[in-house]
């Protein structure tokens, strides 16, 4: 009875279930979470706030990326794994060249459609169209945040008013489709700049690193001479303690510039590499093809080519004809890497002179300690001739000290010229020895 009464009060007391709240839509998509700030956008800071504390939930491995497009516009984002995976189109393996354990390692990496940039503190994820940046509010991260926010609008504003009417319409890129003409726009910004925008975050990445390393080299010399000036006047236990801490920055410094610099110079000894660098020529070739598959006929294909050879009258136009369409030119490349290769050869040359000075500073102190040592050697042999001579009239001494009858005890004033006797032997016999040491050249004259 009791649990028949239970029974249906359950029953009876169940109430429907409650519809669940509609969740607040991702802007990109379930599996990436809203950005934090994003850029161009007037959303509310309390709503702002509540997605990006729920996708923070959600995504457990997130982390805060910061991209910039072609033009400097920056948004910052907090992107999981297969976000940053589909939005790139890199291996999962590339992140985790990104990750702390690769935290000084030096890699740049060619993808089909995007590039990895690991150069020490700078982490980047670099397209044809963007560039993101891995932990970008890092202190050592803020300089090239800083470099791209200045250096990226200033290259696009003087490219789109350097450029007249003529020049834009020379320079787009048009190809026909049955319905319209397709431009690219891309291609346009690409030909006005002399260098692909890939390769702009590229040279600002590199230079970057390069006067980090120059900073700290330079205080490593400003730091190093006056320690080793005084080691060599003065050898004591806390000046060789500021060497020994000095000599392991040293090294650690030149393993990092040796890494970026083994980098670089492997891209130069490869050309495939470096061709796989060129994103944008990837991307606008890529543009092409779909635009010429979707066309009918061969009219469009005729009709474009005449436009590439207007281009190509100018100086616009020989970088679409050589930079873009041919895939074995990388010169450009090459010598963007080459300028910072010699900077990097530069710095590299700076740390291995003040490891040659800390070398000579080592060997002057060692043949210092080297000659106190023979000093200290040449002394104690002195005292050890001067302890034999000694020991010669000590024994001349003790036989006559024995209870034995001898006529000299008789002799009034004999103990005074015994002495003297004694003593004047034992001198006699240091001297000749001392001699001796010297002209074997066991003492220094």
């Amino acid at each position: 009875m009791g649990k028949g009464t239970l029974t249906f009060r359950g029953s009876s007391s169940r109430k429907p279930p409650k519809p669940a709240a509609p969740a607040l839509p991702s802007p990109s998509g379930a599996a990436s979470p809203s950005p934090l700030v994003p850029s161009g956008s007037n959303s509310g800071g309390g709503g702002g706030t509540a997605v990006s504390v729920k996708g923070k939930k959600k995504a457990g491995g997130a982390r805060l990326w910061m991209s910039f497009d072609r033009v400097g516009k920056s948004e910052l984002v907090e992107l999981d794994k297969n976000t940053i995976i589909r939005r790139a189109g890199i291996p999962a393996r590339d992140l985790r060249i990104l990750g702390p354990l690769f935290s000084h390692s030096s890699n740049i990496l060619a993808r089909e459609k995007a590039m990895v940039v690991n150069l020490e503190f700078i982490k980047a994820i670099v397209t044809a169209e963007e560039v993101m940046i891995l932990d970008p509010l890092c202190q050592e991260v803020l300089p090239f945040v800083d470099q791209l926010r200045q250096q990226l609008p200033h290259k696009n504003e003087s490219r789109i008013h350097g450029a007249g009417p003529s020049d834009v319409q020379d320079n787009e890129l048009q190809v026909s489709t049955p319905g319209q003409w397709l431009p690219v726009p891309e291609a346009v910004e690409g030909l006005q700049c002399e260098l692909p925008f890939e390769f702009q975050v590229l040279e600002i990445a590199l230079e970057v690193v390069c006067t980090f390393l120059d900073t700290n080299v330079a205080d490593l010399e400003r730091e190093a001479y006056p320690v080793l000036d005084e080691l060599a006047r003065n050898v004591s236990t806390k000046n060789l303690e500021h060497v020994r801490s000095l000599k392991s920055n040293l090294t650690r410094l030149l393993a990092r510039v040796q890494k970026v610099r083994d980098e670089i110079e492997h891209l130069l000894d490869d050309n495939e590499d470096m061709a796989h660098l060129y994103l944008t020529r990837k991307w606008i070739q890529n543009q092409q093809s779909e635009a010429l598959l979707g066309g009918e006929g061969s009219n469009g294909i005729s009709s474009a080519l005449p436009h590439l050879h207007r281009i190509s009258s100018n100086r616009s136009g020989s970088l679409v004809t050589s930079n873009f369409f041919d895939d074995n030119d990388v010169e450009d490349l090459e010598m963007l890497l080459e300028a910072y290769f010699m900077q990097l050869d530069g710095t590299r040359n700076k740390i291995l002179s003040v490891r040659e000075y800390i070398d000579d500073t080592e060997d002057y102190v060692n043949i210092q300690l080297d000659n106190q040592r023979n000093e200290l050697i040449q002394l104690q042999l002195i005292l050890t001739i001067a302890s034999f001579a000694i020991a010669a009239e000590t024994l001349v001494a003790g036989v006559f000290g024995m209870n034995l009858q001898c006529t000299l005890y008789q002799v009034n004033g004999i103990f005074e010229i015994f002495v003297g006797s004694a003593t004047t032997v034992a001198i006699l016999l240091f001297l000749l020895v001392l001699g001796y040491a010297r002209w074997k050249k066991l003492i220094g004259t």
